[in-house]
Formats: structure tokens, C-alpha cells, sequence
């Protein structure tokens, strides 16, 4: 069984709650508390492990916090790698407003990293005694962290023989990317700042993914598309997925669970139809729990029957995934 680590340079509590009506000045009740470890490869770890597999997680953490989010990490059943830092380890709150059915989403900034920091997370990538075949980085990177930091995770990925998997965005994304990776997961938006084009049409979505498939920066391209379901390019051909109707609940960690479960599969052998297929009911599945809880195995495996994954006639290409 293929072995499975994810990195999350910027960690976090995330704290999650819900209260009737969201005012001003006055003192909010509020119920429905959740704590959980996050950040995207540590939520990419959290639902690995859900599906039944090992995975370990690499992350710098610091100060009290820091210890807290080991232990859920140990409560998740997940095997944490982290690097120890002067700073505490940041928090996010999530609260959904009960009255309007709107979750509100405060991201409190992360720690700065000193170099004998970030350094000391690089190398201890490069010097893991039991080396992983897939490599998860995901998430944005802190401040005092190098734009090219994902960029040297892909060389140690390339002499560790591992496929990287990269989910960020901005400058992060494009070093990561220009290195040359496996897979990359960005949504629309991420697309659009990355290419500089409006993006409106399938097709053109097809342009964007195929012009990074010829240009060596990644074997695969899985366009996340929200309600719209996603879009998946590789050099074998094209596939759509329309998206599942669902009461939301919360959008925390759905890409997270979309890309997740896709390389959970894909670690198993299966098909690479197989693996987007469970990357959409596992985002869909998220979409259904409440604040950070991400998905519920359950949840994905009802949802895998329903998704519809048509190949759609690439240009140049063959629909044989």
C-alpha cells in the first residue's frame, strides 16, 4: 500500500460555532463549539486517515496552541512530524449564523517563520527514513516562508521518488508548478490569477489545463469548480463532473476532502476516473457537515453513486481515463 504524506506549513485551531443572529456591540451566544485541527494538508491528512489509511503529517508548530494541536492530531489517529517554532500556532473561527444560514470565516494571520525554521521542515522531508509515494502540500505559506518553498519540495519529492500534489495558490503555486509536480488541485479563481484570463468558457478551462500539461508543470490538472462539480485534464483526456444538489452546511474543507480522497485512491491503484469520481462526493460530502468537521466516510460512499462523470472531446486528445 502506497504511503501517503501530507505538509502544512500554516497550521491552525480551527474553531467553529453557531449563534442566532450575528449584531453588533452586544455578547453573542453561542452553541454547536468544535475544535479541530486545520489547515489544507492537515485536513487532507484527517480525511486519509478516515478512509482508513496511514498517513503522516509534516508541520511546523509552536507555544500552547501548538501543543493542543498535537493532540488532536493524536486524537485523529494521524502521525504528526512537526517541526517546533518560537511562535504560537494560529487559530481560525468559523460561525454560522443560524438565523440566514451565512457562515462567517475569520483567518487570523500565522506565525513568521524563521529560516532555521522553514529550513528545518525541508529537511526533514529529505531525510525521512521511510519514504512516501505520495507527497500532499497544501495550503498557503506563512510569512518568513520563500514563494519558492514548494518549489523545493518538488525537488526532494523527485529524489525521494515521491508524486507531489500541490494545492495552493498565488506565487507558492507558480514556483510549485514551474518545478514540475504529479497534480495540482486549484479552483477557478486560483486558475484565473494563475494564467491572467478571464476563464468563462469550458473550453478555455481546457486551454489552461492543457497548456500546464505541455509545459511539464504537472501531469495532472483536477479544476475544482464549487456547485458546478469539477473539471479533470490529463494527458489521457478529459472528464466533467457535474456538481450534486446538497444542503450546505459549510464550505470548510471541501477541497481539502476533494483532494483527499482522490489521492487516497489513486495510492490504491485505482483508476484515475475512480479517484476524481470520490474526490467530488468527498467535497460534496463536506459541503453536508457542519463548521470544521469536514466529510463523513458514509456521506461518500452514498454520494460516489451519484456522481455523473462524462469524458468530454478534448482537443488532440484521447477520452480513455
Amino acid at each position: 500500500m502506497a504511503g501517503i504524506l501530507t505538509i502544512t506549513m500554516s497550521p491552525t485551531i480551527d474553531i467553529s460555532a453557531s449563534t442566532r443572529n450575528v449584531v453588533p456591540i452586544h455578547k453573542l451566544s453561542c452553541s454547536g463549539v468544535r475544535r479541530d485541527p486545520g489547515g489544507g494538508g492537515i485536513n487532507v491528512a484527517r480525511v486519509v486517515r478516515r478512509f482508513g489509511m496511514e498517513c503522516r503529517a509534516l508541520y511546523p508548530t509552536g507555544g500552547y496552541t501548538g501543543d493542543f494541536l498535537r493532540a488532536l492530531m493524536d486524537k485523529e489517529g494521524v502521525e504528526s512530524l512537526h517541526v517546533t517554532i518560537a511562535a504560537d500556532t494560529r487559530e481560525s473561527f468559523t460561525l454560522f449564523e443560524e438565523s440566514s444560514e451565512q457562515e462567517y470565516r475569520f483567518v487570523l494571520p500565522g506565525p513568521e517563520l524563521r529560516e532555521e525554521e522553514w529550513q528545518c521542515c525541508l529537511d526533514r522531508l529529505a531525510a525521512l527514513p521511510h519514504r512516501p509515494a505520495y507527497l500532499v502540500a497544501s495550503g498557503s505559506l506563512p510569512p518568513g516562508v520563500p514563494d519558492d518553498f514548494y518549489a523545493r519540495v518538488a525537488r526532494i519529492a523527485e529524489l525521494l521518488g515521491a508524486r507531489l500534489v500541490v494545492d495552493s495558490s498565488g506565487a507558492a503555486l507558480k514556483a510549485a508548478l514551474d518545478a514540475g509536480i504529479y497534480l495540482v488541485k486549484p479552483n477557478l479563481r486560483e486558475l484565473r490569477e494563475l494564467t491572467g484570463e478571464s476563464l468563462e468558457l469550458q473550453s478555455e478551462w481546457e486551454d489552461a489545463a492543457t497548456a500546464l500539461i505541455s509545459a511539464g508543470k504537472s501531469e495532472i490538472v483536477a479544476l475544482t469548480l464549487g456547485e458546478d462539480g469539477a473539471f479533470l485534464v490529463s494527458p489521457m483526456g478529459c472528464l466533467r463532473a457535474t456538481g450534486l444538489q446538497v444542503d450546505i452546511h459549510s464550505a470548510v474543507g471541501a477541497g481539502d476532502s476533494f483532494l483527499a480522497a482522490m489521492v487516497w485512491q489513486l495510492s490504491l491503484g485505482r483508476s484515475l476516473e475512480c479517484a476524481f469520481r470520490y474526490g467530488v462526493a468527498a467535497g460534496t460530502a463536506a459541503l453536508g457537515t457542519p463548521g470544521t468537521e469536514l466529510c463523513r466516510i458514509q456521506d461518500v460512499e452514498r454520494l460516489y453513486g451519484e456522481v455523473r462523470v462524462e469524458p468530454v472531446a478534448c482537443t488532440g486528445r484521447r477520452n480513455s481515463l
